[in-house]
């Protein structure tokens, strides 16, 4: 009897990288760590912006609130349970690319528009707050990119993606007024 999940080469636990992220917080971190696991058992080369929008779905209850509930979510939440199980296989062979050159990046294992992803996140996070990039800071940086497959998973089950990055975007600058104390509605 086959095992349900493949095992692991070595190479293969060496390309999914470390679970530890610097400037990544705990709910990012353990989406990364989920990410990373969805896609050893699905077969796939690398962590794509769709596994990390999946997993931060499961892991993160402001990212599921930034999509308001309803149907909508549920729609999403549907569409990448059948991508896991093998909607998505034409993405197998491919990588999610952004089509630059590649770069050295300190997250291994994912598509070059994750790792940007997660970078930028941190990046973000640091210069806004000094804080770990949250789950709705990567969940923002990934949608900010219009080739990432996490774009093609929201339009595809009808959520604008822009409309989304900018309905969290001003609720991080409403949470960044309430740490500030400059909002009376905190």
């Amino acid at each position: 009897m086959q095992p349900r999940i493949p095992r692991q080469s070595p190479r293969d636990r060496a390309a999914h990288g470390p679970g530890d992220v610097p400037g990544l917080g705990a709910e990012a971190t353990a989406a990364l760590a989920a990410a990373r696991r969805r896609a050893l058992r699905d077969g796939d080369r690398q962590v794509d912006t769709a596994h990390l929008l999946h997993s931060l779905l499961e892991h993160d209850p402001l990212v599921r609130a930034a999509f308001g509930g309803g149907p909508q979510l549920a729609r999403l939440l549907g569409y990448l349970v059948q991508r896991s199980i093998g909607y998505g296989l034409r993405w197998q062979s491919g990588v999610e690319d952004s089509g630059a050159p590649p770069a050295v990046t300190a997250v291994e294992g994912l598509s070059p528009l994750a790792a940007a992803a997660i970078e930028r996140a941190c990046e973000e996070s640091a210069r806004r707050t000094g804080a770990p990039a949250r789950g709705v800071d990567l969940l923002a940086a990934m949608v900010a990119d219009p080739r990432a497959r996490a774009v093609e998973v929201l339009t595809h089950v009808g959520v604008d993606p822009y409309a989304l990055r900018a309905g969290i975007e001003d609720g991080l600058q409403e949470r960044e007024g309430c740490l500030e104390g400059g909002s009376p509605a905190c």
